[in-house]
């Protein structure tokens, strides 16, 4: 037995750190969207067949194994899909093997939220061979006790995110509608940059962070507008990942000037993405990326669900 879970990108529309916690963590208010592009993850009993033996007996003794066809991506431990099904298995007393495998097509390093997605995927796979003990309240509980930004791919929609990312809020109808069905080029260099490096950046910069009352400010303004989507995008980490890695605002620049798109950085980088007018061909952006950028770049269409 099998199953296998779309895992999906996402976007930051609206990022507003506020500032740095006590424990670490920042502070932050951000409208976030899943995509219809991402990863895939199967999960099987491990004594489900064939397809899910070489997994199960890479790791002998483990509850829990992983494989990826992306190399380089770390399989063990410390992977959050495997943090996932421990999780997963200490709420809901599962103990029978499962061997997952993750087909990954989201860039790693990019600000995606690629890590947490699957994560996700795992938690929605182990539940459904389970039976489906666990209630979504309850999953959303036990994914943003994961990492900041998985508690939002739960809600499987556009979200408010507070906090350090694990507090969301559905958008209002009429703000989720505007969004839906938002066609965006999602592009990378061929660098990552590291989210603890943009925070610590942000950090030692200290002028970057937003006060949390203008934060909700211009937030609400744009959901009781009206507005296009276009006049949501901000993102103050930029101003920390654009001063070391230059190419990043000198594209999006061109891509405004040029192309006369609205564009902006995900999350920390080093992905950015632009909003696609209704019919507007996606070749000459793509092939202004890729000039910039060479070959190299990773570049790929996808929607908003």
């Amino acid at each position: 037995m099998g199953v296998a879970i779309f895992s999906p990108a996402k976007i930051n529309l609206y990022l507003a750190v506020t500032g740095r916690r006590a424990d670490g963590y920042h502070e932050l208010v951000s409208v976030a969207a899943p995509l219809d592009f991402g990863d895939e993850v199967r999960a099987g009993s491990g004594e489900g067949g064939p397809s899910f033996a070489k997994a199960t007996e890479g790791r002998a003794g483990s509850q829990f194994s992983l494989e990826c066809d992306r190399s380089g991506l770390p399989v063990d431990e410390s992977n959050l899909v495997l943090k996932a099904a421990r999780a997963f298995a200490a709420a809901t007393g599962w103990d029978r093997p499962v061997a997952f495998r993750l087909t990954k097509r989201i860039p790693l390093g990019a600000g995606l939220g690629g890590g947490s997605s699957n994560a996700v995927a795992a938690l929605r796979a182990l539940n459904r061979l389970a039976g489906g003990p666990l209630a979504e309240a309850r999953l959303a509980e036990l994914a943003a006790a994961l990492g900041s930004d998985c508690a939002l791919f739960v809600a499987g929609a556009a979200v408010v995110m507070r906090g350090r990312g694990e507090r969301i809020e559905a958008l209002p109808g009429a703000a989720g509608r505007r969004l839906a069905g938002q066609r965006v080029l999602l592009f990378m260099p061929s660098f990552a940059i590291s989210t603890a490096w943009a925070y610590g950046r942000m950090a030692a910069r200290g002028s970057d962070y937003v006060p949390a009352a203008a934060a909700e400010a211009r937030l609400g303004a744009w959901l009781a507008g009206g507005v296009p989507a276009g006049e949501l995008l901000f993102n103050n980490m930029e101003a920390a990942a654009f001063e070391k890695f230059v190419a990043l605002p000198v594209l999006l620049a061109r891509l405004r000037r040029d192309h006369g798109l609205v564009a902006g950085m995900s999350g920390s980088g080093s992905a950015c993405f632009a909003l696609l007018p209704a019919e507007a061909s996606a070749g000459p952006v793509t092939a202004c990326i890729r000039e910039a950028w060479g070959p190299a770049a990773f570049v790929q269409e996808a929607r908003i669900v």
